[in-house]
């Protein structure tokens, strides 16, 4: 079966991958085949919104490297909301 994969951005940061550094550059597509197996990833969609960086300043840069990442991907669009 095909499957499409919507992931929120901010929940997936702050719920796992803040606290895990090294795990910030994830791959969403291999993550999306770990977790269905016996189906075929059709497409991930990833929402998210531009960080400001107030707090951190080179946050800003950090996204937008990660999001070219993603952009990369073939299977994967990023939203902006």
């Amino acid at each position: 079966m095909k499957v499409r994969v919507y992931v929120d951005g901010f929940n997936l940061y702050y719920g796992a991958l803040k606290a895990r550094p090294a795990a910030r550059w994830l791959d969403l597509v291999a993550l999306a085949r770990l977790l269905r197996p016996a189906d075929t990833v059709d497409a991930v969609r990833y929402f998210t919104a531009r960080i400001k960086g107030g707090q951190d300043p080179t946050a800003p840069g950090r996204q937008k490297l990660y999001l070219a990442a993603l952009g990369s991907l073939p299977a994967v669009s990023v939203h902006f909301g």
